[in-house]
């Protein structure tokens, strides 16, 4: 198996340095070069014909926004993944640049601990680039698809089953966010009923990803917050580096929001939001899983089934990675397999107000 090629392009000769350690240990990955700025990566992506690149996005004389509309234009064959910095703009300009076609981003860590970083690093950054590659692969050999389960028919029965629901829960994480901006954006304003969202986040991205779905939703998005009352018409996203879950004290749902330990090594966890919403609204609620890699969500959507609840998995030839919903769909659980271009639809008409 040829090793996957990988070009690290940042401004900083430091960063570059600890990248290329830390790629070079893994035997599947080849570091192929390094540049300090998009134009001498465009130049070294023709040259050296890299698989990934990981591309800061503040950066000299071309930065990392221009870089992806170059590879756009010039249709490179080469998966990006952003190295960004933790802070607002640097969340901002993230969004942007994975609506510009970047596969996944990693913020660059903000404490000051180079083993810990390297760790946290390395362990986020390798999976990432494996997973970037395999669908590189997957794109430029598909001559004929195949696919482990092709998208499920509603069931006759499926408006007896999928009405009257109090809530809509939905996990996601790599391809989330923009399959997220797709769904909210194509809502049905008549939505009467909270949606809750768990999207693998860390702080301050979360929160930007609230703001931007927030001005292209017909309803109101926010960050969750530990303790307020559940509303209709909401929509709630999990904060970075918190769990989100949901508790019934007397006629009202309560957010709770905690520092639990990782689960999936994930926080937030869908799977720990999944099992609180099987304990408070158990057959009221759609669990939708969309795009995402590991298996978060599975656990939780199997205790909600157990309450009768309604389970979607996104299918796979519109998911970015097709492991989270994979993972249930697999299970068996899914009542159906949906495209994400179906997925508004079917909130919509689990959860409009009829008077």
């Amino acid at each position: 198996m040829s090793k996957i090629k990988v070009l690290v392009v940042d401004d900083s000769s430091v960063y570059r340095k600890i990248l290329t350690n830390i790629l070079q240990k893994d035997p599947q990955i080849e570091v192929v070069g390094s540049a300090a700025n998009g134009k001498i990566a465009l130049d070294l992506i023709s040259k050296l014909k890299p698989d990934v690149i990981t591309l800061d996005l503040e950066m000299p004389e071309m930065d990392g926004l221009e870089t992806l509309d170059h590879i756009k234009k010039q249709n490179l064959p080469v998966g990006v993944i952003v190295f960004s910095s933790h802070s607002h703009a640097g969340a901002r300009l993230t969004f942007e640049a994975l609506e510009k076609g970047a596969f996944d981003f990693l913020p660059k860590p903000s404490n000051n601990s180079f083993t810990q970083n390297i760790e946290k690093i390395a362990n986020s950054l390798i999976p990432k680039i494996k997973l970037c590659y395999a669908k590189k692969l997957l794109s430029t050999q598909r001559a004929h698809p195949i696919r482990p389960l092709r998208p499920t028919p509603a069931p006759k029965s499926r408006i007896s089953l999928v009405t009257k629901r109090d809530a809509v829960a939905i996990g996601s994480s790599t391809g989330g966010p923009s399959a997220l901006k797709e769904v909210l954006s194509q809502l049905d304003p008549k939505i009467y009923v909270p949606i809750f969202i768990v999207q693998h986040m860390p702080p301050v991205f979360s929160a930007q990803l609230a703001e931007r779905l927030n001005k292209i939703c017909p309803l109101t998005v926010k960050e969750a917050e530990n303790g307020e009352v559940v509303k209709p018409k909401v929509v709630y996203i999990a904060p970075g580096d918190y769990h989100m879950e949901v508790n019934k004290k007397g006629d009202h749902v309560i957010i709770k929001l905690h520092k639990g330990p990782p689960e999936n090594n994930c926080r937030p966890s869908v799977d720990v939001f999944f099992r609180s919403a099987a304990q408070v609204y158990k057959d009221k609620i759609l669990a939708i899983v969309l795009t995402g890699m590991g298996s978060d969500g599975l656990k939780g959507a199997k205790m909600l089934k157990e309450k009768g609840a309604y389970i979607v998995a996104q299918d796979e030839e519109s998911s970015v990675v097709w492991g989270m919903p994979g993972a249930v769909a697999k299970a068996g659980i899914a009542d159906e397999i949906v495209p994400l271009s179906k997925v508004a639809h079917l909130i919509s008409e689990v959860s409009k107000k009829t008077v």
